[in-house]
């Protein structure tokens, strides 16, 4: 095992309601608050440099002229020996996000050449579309959950998380948006365990990007087989005649014992994503059965 170290708003506006007199004297209800799409939808791509670094870090930035509703990213060249531990949108509570910055370390010592792509879904400009930003509290216990849930009367459209204090210990293996098949999502909950034993303070930050109301927005999953082979791979699909705005994951069974290194929106450059894959690997051999259960949040294109 490696040695421990220190270092380190979318949719249309709400309708005003409006009392229109009829003739007859009749009074309309208030109307309801409109939705909106999520037009040119694209995925864009970046990757690092490819060497044996124990650290890497790349970011994918939206087009001039688009915004970021989701992340994504990919580890090459190592199967269980890296762990990303930044996935941070930009942006800020009155700033919509644009790019996302990838950084990933070695959890073991490894002489290979790796690298790390990050992936940014972009749309045309989003109405209301922010990101937010919850951290949770720093110390030494093996297992830390923090949730970020967007502002009231917003949904959520993308996620993104931050290890800190951490440089290859901790990883990732719950990042879970709320929601439903039928329910739009508003929070995001990011649970992070030790891969190693470290007496080290680190924390967790969950990262929401939020947008007025969209129509259509679900979040679909699919989870994968229970086994104990060293790798599995589950990929969520969009209902149909529906687009990825953003996605998650979550590993069941292990608790530090498993990597998910291939978070990846499909798609491209000129292609609306429409699902995402998760796969992912042991950290160490585990004798148990264990899944991995992708999520994809969809909206109407």
């Amino acid at each position: 095992m490696r040695t421990q170290n220190t270092a380190r708003r979318f949719g249309a506006r709400a309708s005003v309601p409006v009392l229109i007199l009829l003739a007859t004297g009749a009074v309309l209800a208030p109307a309801s608050p409109a939705s909106a799409a999520v037009p040119g939808l694209v995925r864009i791509a970046a990757t690092s440099v490819s060497d044996s670094a124990d650290f890497h870090s790349v970011t994918a930035t939206c087009p001039v002229g688009k915004v970021l509703t989701g992340t994504g990213y990919e580890l090459n060249g190592v199967t269980g020996e890296g762990v990303v531990d930044d996935l941070r949108p930009n942006g800020g509570v009155a700033t919509a996000p644009t790019a996302v910055t990838v950084g990933a370390y070695e959890t073991e010592a490894f002489a290979g050449n790796w690298s790390v792509t990050a992936y940014a879904i972009c749309a045309n400009p989003l109405p209301g579309l922010v990101r937010v930003t919850t951290a949770g509290v720093s110390n030494s216990a093996d297992y830390r959950s923090v949730t970020a849930t967007c502002p009231v009367g917003k949904v959520l459209t993308g996620t993104g998380y931050e290890l800190n204090g951490v440089t290859g210990e901790g990883v990732v293996d719950d990042f879970r948006p709320n929601g439903g098949v039928a329910t739009a999502p508003t929070a995001v909950t990011v649970g992070a365990y030790e891969s190693d034993a470290t007496t080290l303070n680190w924390s967790a930050t969950a990262y929401a990007i939020c947008a007025n109301p969209l129509a259509g927005l679900v979040r679909a999953s699919t989870v994968g087989a229970s086994t104990s082979a060293d790798f599995r791979s589950v990929t969520a699909t969009c209902p149909v005649g529906k687009v990825l705005t953003g996605a998650g994951y979550e590993l069941n069974g292990v608790t530090g014992e498993g990597i998910v290194d291939d978070f990846r929106p499909n798609g491209g450059p000129a292609t609306a994503p429409t699902s995402a894959a998760s796969g992912a690997y042991e950290e160490d051999a585990f004798a148990g059965n264990w899944s991995d259960t992708a999520y994809a949040i969809c909206a109407t294109p």
